[in-house]
């Protein structure tokens, strides 16, 4: 079967005729079906990072938010709204993750109750 092996950003991926083996083609749909779920989102990769700076304050790496923003090159501000992100409840965390609409400067800014029940209270009111 003639193929030809093309690179698409950091994979390859092979291309065939379109007269492939049916089973080929389901495969390649399961494939990208696979590669879509696993797509990092800005919230994903904000979550890590949020996660990342609490555990070197906790671990005493990194002694401030301020040394933090200084070693990212990034505003002491901007580092506060994301690391508030480690603050929400697991649930509200979840709902979020599995909601493609949400836009992460407006959840950063977005005032969050301390009491996890209430945050997962106006996660439900407000959407």
């Amino acid at each position: 079967m003639p193929w030809t092996l093309v690179k698409r950003g950091c994979k390859k991926q092979i291309i065939t005729p379109l007269d492939v083996p049916q089973a080929f083609l389901e495969e390649a749909c399961r494939e990208q079906e696979a590669r879509e779920s696993v797509q990092d989102s800005a919230l994903l990769r904000a979550l890590g990072l949020a996660f990342y700076w609490q555990r070197l304050l906790d671990e005493q790496r990194m002694a401030s938010v301020a040394e933090i923003a200084d070693a990212e090159g990034m505003d002491v501000t901007q580092v506060r709204r994301l690391m508030r992100l480690t603050l929400l409840a697991p649930e509200v965390v979840e709902r979020l993750i599995s909601t493609s609409a949400v836009v992460l400067e407006q959840l950063v800014r977005r005032p969050w109750p301390n009491i996890w029940s209430d945050q997962i209270r106006t996660l439900t009111k407000k959407g």
